[in-house]
């Protein structure tokens, strides 16, 4: 098999993807309306298209990391109207079902096959090839892909029809949610026991009440630094916003989830969408100073 993959969008996760690829031998072309994300990127080896179709015309596998539905769809209707003969189109993004369905259904029409596969992962844990592909659609074109996921990803899994990939992202996304944000309420917590910090870092992420998301975000919430983000807080409020939605449409209760949301909303509100999602803490300890303060009037 040819090693070579087009990736269109070069973002948190595109921009690490790309380089691991090429690390383990890809020709890797890629696409981005940034210029500033392509210069970046072919600094590491990746090919800089020109365009969509470009990378089309390049490529027989292509891979979309995308912001969101207008770019996804956007992109999908460039490669249906490229002319070149049937590729195999993977769409790593966490968009609404409806969405990746047109998604698919612009591409089928143009003779393409759509594969919706998206990534359970940071943009740090993308970097380290700690990532989980959800796959899900045409069964061949997943297991043609099956040595692509290999070299950017820990482990991939083909979950069935169309659509499975995002359904079981958005079941990890949920608890990513919840964890963050109760992380963030615990490291206020022994911050206001005063408590080491760094030795809760140490002690609790390894035992029961650690998770993947505590050993990650709890030393952002120590060291107060959440710039570069791994996920942003404007983009992590979009894909709760599609998780709310998938459980509203399932009429299933999501009370602890839906309790997160108002954290999310109120980092919004402090100016902090282009940090990381450990920012929340932020917002957790100004609660709590200002729960303190009222209390000694």
């Amino acid at each position: 098999m040819d090693k070579i993959v087009g990736m269109i969008g070069l973002g948190i996760m595109g921009g690490a993807i790309a380089p691991n690829l090429v690390e383990r031998g890809w020709t890797v072309v890629g696409y981005d309306i940034d210029p500033a994300r392509t210069n970046a990127l072919a600094a590491t080896g990746v090919t800089i298209a020109a365009s969509v179709q470009e990378v089309a015309r390049k490529t027989p596998t292509i891979m979309t990391s995308l912001p969101g539905p207008a770019a996804a769809h956007a992109v999908a209707d460039e490669i249906a109207r490229s002319g070149e003969s049937s590729r195999i189109v993977i769409e790593l993004s966490t968009l609404t079902i409806a969405d990746k369905i047109r998604f698919r259904d612009i591409l089928v029409a143009g003779g393409h096959i759509a594969l919706d596969c998206p990534l359970s992962g940071t943009g740090s844990q993308a970097q380290l090839r700690d990532l989980i592909v959800y796959a899900s659609g045409d069964s061949e074109a997943i297991g043609q892909s099956l040595a692509l996921f290999a070299d950017f990803a820990k482990q991939s899994a083909d979950l069935g029809a169309f659509g499975n990939g995002s359904r079981m992202k958005f079941i990890a996304n949920h608890l990513v949610a919840i964890n963050n944000v109760a992380t963030a309420e615990a490291m206020v917590l022994a911050e206001r026991a005063g408590l080491d910090l760094r030795q809760v870092v140490d002690l609790v992420g390894p035992g029961a009440g650690g998770s993947k998301v505590f050993q990650l975000r709890a030393p952002m919430m120590v060291e107060g630094v959440y710039e570069p983000p791994t996920m942003r807080i404007s983009t992590w409020k979009k894909d709760m916003a599609i998780i709310a939605e998938f459980a509203e449409d399932l009429k299933c209760p999501t009370p602890v989830f839906t309790s997160t949301q108002a954290i999310y909303a109120d980092a919004l509100k402090m100016g902090l969408g282009g940090e990381d999602t450990a920012a929340v803490f932020r917002v957790l300890e100004t609660q709590a100073a200002a729960t303190a303060a009222s209390s000694k009037r």
